[in-house]
């Protein structure tokens, strides 16, 4: 990418989306466009194909999707296969129409089998069952990674894809009802703070381990990528390390100032046993992740107090 080239970030408002913005920005990057939801419907074809049409963009990140934590996928199945299709179809559809130069997609840990082998390297993909609670939107990501296969293989389109490990930071989504594990219990715990509750329920055992990416180093990893790797085959996005959920609720706890208990339910269902992944293909691209995740937390948890809290 050149610094004046024309670059469509779609979903430039979610996490990943500001992230990229934000990283492009410092990078020097002056030609960004963004649309918001009422500017520009995704899950309309239609309004895609126009904005393509007229626009152009050269550069492509599609990190445009309906996401949430476990709470959300079990309950709206539905909306987060429907959604996802609809979305990445009409915008891998229209770039290529387009001539767009290369897109990246933004993909999901999620789409690995429930148990494989660990750390996870790329080639375990569709090689065992989805995990139950986000199997729609698992494979809906799947599709989008195919698709991406299936037009560089017929159209010899420049698509690229990348399967980022669970991802948190500022601008992150904190509602309880939506959310991802690490924000729901930044807001569980300052929740309890504020309110002096002696005790905060936390879904599960506790003993599930899981990998987390500060989403500046995700922006970091996929501008790095954009512009140094042109293979259809997939690339996984991580630190390479992770961390039981009782040891991540105790980080938070301290970080957060929480004196209380925790309490476990355990009839609830824990999710993957593990998720972490094998980064040595990107690493050996000569990507490393720079934030860890203490420091990522803090600083997550001073913007929730700044832009949510008040």
């Amino acid at each position: 990418m050149e610094k004046n080239s024309k670059i469509y970030i779609a979903g430039h408002s979610g996490l990943v989306g500001s992230a990229l913005i934000r990283e492009l920005k410092k990078d020097g990057y002056t030609n960004i466009i963004s649309k918001t939801h009422t500017e520009l419907d995704l899950t309309s074809q239609l309004s895609v194909a126009k904005f393509f049409q007229e626009e152009k963009p050269e550069y492509v990140f599609l990190a445009a999707a309906k996401v949430g934590g476990i709470v959300a996928n079990n309950s709206y199945p539905a909306s987060f296969i429907a959604e996802n299709l609809m979305m990445e179809t009409n915008i891998i559809d229209s770039a290529y129409k387009n001539n767009t130069k290369k897109l990246l997609f933004l993909g999901s840990s999620c789409i690995y089998p429930r148990i494989a082998l660990q750390p996870i390297k790329e080639e375990y993909l569709l090689t065992g069952e989805l995990e139950p609670t986000n199997k729609a939107y698992a494979i809906a990501k799947i599709a989008g990674i195919v698709m991406c296969q299936s037009y560089a293989k017929e159209y010899g389109m420049n698509a690229i894809s990348v399967m980022p490990t669970n991802l948190y930071g500022e601008n992150d989504n904190f509602d309880l009802e939506s959310s991802h594990v690490l924000p729901a219990m930044i807001r569980k715990f300052d929740d309890a703070v504020k309110n002096n509750i002696n005790e905060v329920n936390l879904w599960g055992s506790g003993s599930p381990k899981r990998e987390f990416l500060h989403v500046d180093d995700l922006a970091s990893a996929c501008i790095f990528l954009m512009n140094n790797y042109s293979s259809p085959e997939i690339i996984n996005i991580g630190t390479g390390e992770d961390l039981s959920i009782l040891e991540l609720a105790n980080t938070i706890k301290d970080i957060v100032g929480y004196k209380g208990s925790i309490v476990w339910d355990s009839s609830k269902p824990d999710g993957t046993p593990r998720k972490l992944l094998d980064i040595s293909k990107l690493k050996a691209l000569g990507w490393s992740p720079k934030i860890n995740l203490n420091d990522g937390i803090k600083r997550t948890y001073e913007w929730y107090k700044e832009n949510i809290n008040k």
